[in-house]
């Protein structure tokens, strides 16, 4: 900690520092690099190197390596030219080939799949490509050999933008995609002029404040986050100002007229301080924007990585990261500086030391009220350092701070240290993600955890979601769910073995989708393993789509009906019914009975004959009567249709011993034989009523002794025939034929209905010519219908019923009928004296 700003560089207002982070573990030469596309992806991610005939055979060598140079993969390149290199947010590796063929690789150099930047890319070939990054994801731009430039915003949701034409004849000295205000545009230069293309138009821009002596662009670069823009010329001059073009940092002199290697903004977020880091073979220039630079040799060839908050730099031997110091690090440990941190700092120093100066320091801090501030301080501070002992000595310095604050929160001081733990987890040499505090606050620990379950780093993985408490869903789950998914692909384990210990470990953990992990096994051929770990698969709506993608339809059919849902067996059904033949789909309904019926079910409305099929081929004579029947009221039908339908019914349900229903359906063939004959009489229809109905509607139309004739031909109830003749006849207001027709014989339903349906046909004259023929117990009743409230009560009392006399009193008005009130209740009273 004494020489802790030895690496310190002054560049302004602002200390930078060019910290190493690894010795590289590649074993690669300087040589190795040189003529070598080489790609680091950001926030410390791996590293893509493809060497040109490195391979057996003479082949380029496409190799992936972790920050620390730990190889993860590698493969021998078999494709065409390679143009550019690039890493997606999601660390796939894109290669861009020259005739327009994008390849993309996982983490272990392993072929995942590709696409086109469109046809023209192929007739011209694609000189240069460049790869960005916004919200909306990864994306490309690329030019080709007749100088257009094509783009896409997403490589994933691939939609090709063909920009307008350019005044290029040749391909131009540099070029940058910009993402500014929710727009993409290229910014690109030809010779000393630049030129702004967007989707509409192709302009040409002067950046404001350039000298007229600039000279030609030889190189620009754009900040990581899109809000900054260096021009460098060939005169050695430096622009550096807002990428919008509307502002002007500065404009500087490098001393030096080659083109730079690479050129990378070194910014901090929320910074004031801009810097630009330039490279030229082995020397590196830190600019800022007020004309100070600090300059470094550098031992061999590098590259620059733009990143967040800094800029790193890879070479053959080593991993360092150049950025700004953070203003809570330089107060502390700037020197003599007297910050409230730096005086805590050196507090808790003099108290491990049991030395008297500890209370003076923390005197000194109380008397200004700066002491939460020092722990603030130092708690911010430790987030900022790569060396556990510098951010354990932080750390404690903050601690005993805590110690002589009232109620001071521990929030920010336990979220520090978890922080800090996971950072020097995945700083670690053997996992080389060399995440920055900010870079992993930006990147969050979800990402994160993913990108350890790409590296297959699973037990790490599930530390920190242990060590975090995230939810089993976030965490534990889906790490797990992943594990999985490789597990499957090991194939020199047996299925059974795999699945016992996919299971295993898996358990019933919540978030778990079995049926996931198997179609990975499918995928990669395991059919057998896929159903083994199906078995485990609780929701059986999972399990029936992927044994039907796998072609096994017959135990898709088995677990849709296991689990009781109609919708999933339906599917199952029509699955079946597309893919085998009619014999073989009927004999596999056969064998499962609730997927017959509800297949049945299914024929009923939607595909009459194939129900028809199926029960002549069960030899179901019943239900094949039952199907005659319903289809005779298909309302296309004939009347000689219909009877022929019929006509079949019959013998299907004579065949089935069923004399009741051939009875009736030979009845009803009668009926529409006598409804049909009556129609070419009457010139009316009647082939649409029942039996009943007809005869009603006879009698409504006159044909009185039609009417009689189908009462006697099928025999109806005398008590049905009556009550049908008196409804027709209350219908049609003929009262003179009702009378005539209960002055016939004796009404086998008695007269009391005769007044109930003259009542309901308002008619209450013609309703008192049938009281005296009803019986005496519905008499009063009968009164009551005409509303002769007085008769009631006479006929109640003559009958001495006290329900009949309480039936009377119930419909009185006392106001108006009290001499009929009066009336019954004497009556009711000698009833009870005797």
């Amino acid at each position: 900690m004494a020489c802790y700003t030895a690496n310190w560089n002054p560049l302004g207002r602002a200390y930078y520092r060019k910290l190493e982070l690894y010795s590289m573990s590649w074993g690669l030469q300087e040589a190795d690099l040189r003529g070598s596309l080489l790609a680091a992806a950001p926030y410390g991610g791996p590293i893509a190197l493809l060497r040109p005939e490195k391979a057996a055979g003479g082949r380029p060598q496409l190799d992936i390596y972790s920050a620390s140079g730990q190889r993860l993969g590698g493969a021998a390149w078999k494709s065409g030219r390679v143009v550019q290199l690039g890493w997606t947010a999601a660390e796939d590796l894109l290669c861009v080939q020259d005739d327009g063929t994008v390849l993309v690789h996982d983490l272990s150099a392993r072929y995942r799949r590709h696409f086109s930047m469109g046809s023209e890319v192929k007739q011209n070939q694609l000189l240069q490509a460049r790869l960005f990054h916004t919200e909306r994801g990864t994306g490309l731009a690329i030019l080709t050999g007749a100088c257009r430039f094509t783009l896409t915003t997403s490589v994933d949701e691939l939609r090709l933008r063909r920009m307008p034409d350019t005044p290029l004849r040749a391909a131009p000295a540099c070029w940058a995609v910009i993402y500014r205000e929710r727009q993409l545009v290229i910014l690109f230069a030809a010779g000393p002029d630049l030129y702004l293309l967007d989707s509409t138009t192709c302009t040409a821009v002067t950046p404001p404040g350039l000298s007229p002596q600039a000279g030609n662009f030889l190189a620009m670069s754009v900040s990581f986050t899109h809000k900054y823009l260096a021009l460098f010329t060939d005169t050695g001059r430096v622009w550096m100002g807002a990428s919008s073009l509307k502002e002007k940092l500065c404009e500087r002199s490098t001393g030096q007229r080659a083109p730079p290697s690479n050129v990378a903004w070194c910014l901090k977020p929320s910074s004031p301080h801009r810097a630009l880091l330039v490279l030229w073979d082995r020397s590196l220039e830190l600019l800022d924007t007020s004309n100070d630079s600090v300059s470094y040799v550098l031992d061999e060839e590098s590259h620059l990585v733009a990143e967040l908050d800094g800029v790193r730099i890879i070479s053959t031997s080593t991993h360092e990261f150049m950025h700004e110091i953070p203003r809570a690090s330089e107060d502390i440990f700037r020197i003599a500086s007297m910050a409230p941190g730096a005086l805590l700092l050196e507090a808790q120093k003099e108290y491990e030391k049991e030395c008297q100066k500890a209370d003076e320091y923390l005197r000194e801090i109380k008397e200004q009220g700066l002491l939460a501030e020092a722990v603030e301080q130092c708690i911010e501070a430790a987030g900022y350092e790569y060396e556990p002992d510098a951010q354990k000595s932080l750390l404690r310095a903050a601690s005993f701070g805590k110690c002589f604050i009232d109620k001071f929160p521990a929030d920010g001081f336990v979220k520090m240290c978890h922080d800090l733990r996971i950072l020097n987890a995945v700083r670690d040499y053997q996992i080389g993600i060399p995440l920055s505090f900010l870079q992993y606050k930006q990147l969050t620990v979800e990402i994160l955890l993913d990108r350890l379950v790409l590296r297959r780093l699973y037990p790490l993985a599930l530390k920190i979601c242990e060590y975090l408490r995230l939810s089993e869903f976030q965490g534990v789950s889906r790490i797990l769910a992943h594990w999985a998914c490789y597990k499957v692909q090991q194939k020199e384990k047996s299925d059974e073995e795999v699945a016992q210990a996919i299971n295993q470990k898996l358990g019933d953990t919540p978030g778990i989708s079995y049926s996931e992990i198997a179609s990975k096994a499918f995928d990669c051929g395991r059919s057998e393993l896929a159903i083994k770990l199906l078995e485990y698969e609780p929701r059986s709506g999972e399990q029936v789509p992927l044994l039907l993608k796998m072609k096994r339809s017959k135990l898709a059919l088995h677990k849709a009906i296991e689990s009781g849902d109609t919708d999933l067996v339906y599917t199952v059904v029509s699955y079946l019914k597309n893919e085998l033949n009619r014999g073989e789909f009927f004999m596999t309904l056969q064998n499962q009975p609730v997927a017959l019926s509800l297949y049945r079910q299914l024929c009923k409305y939607q595909e009459v004959e194939t129900l028809k099929d199926l029960y002549n081929q069960d030899d179901d004579h019943q239900e094949l009567g039952n199907f005659h029947i319903r289809s005779s009221y298909a309302t296309e039908n004939g009347i000689e249709e219909r009877v022929r339908a019929l006509q079949n019914a019959v013998d299907e349900f004579n065949k089935a011993k069923n004399d009741f229903a051939a009875k009736a359906t030979e009845d009803q063939i009668k009926l529409l034989r006598i409804q049909r004959r009556l129609q070419d009489e009457l010139d009316k229809t009647y082939l649409d009523f029942s039996l009943h109905e007809t005869v009603h509607q006879l009698i409504l139309d006159g044909m009185h002794k039609k009417a009689e004739q189908l009462y006697k031909e099928f025999k109806i109830p005398d008590k049905m025939f009556w009550w049908l003749k008196i409804s027709a006849l209350a219908d049609r207001e003929d009262w003179e034929e009702m009378e005539k027709f209960a002055k016939s014989k004796k009404s086998p339903i008695g007269y009391f209905p005769f007044v109930e349906i003259c009542v309901k046909s308002h008619n209450r004259f013609e309703a008192k010519k049938y009281i005296s023929r009803v019986n005496p117990e519905q008499r009063v009743k009968a009164f009551l219908l005409v509303g002769d409230l007085d008769q009631a009560a006479e006929a109640a009392i003559e009958h001495k019923n006290d329900s009949e006399m309480n039936l009377v009193l119930s419909k009185c008005t006392p106001s108006t009928d009290h001499n009929i009130v009066d009336k019954i209740n004497r009556a009711k009273s000698q009833v009870l004296k005797k």
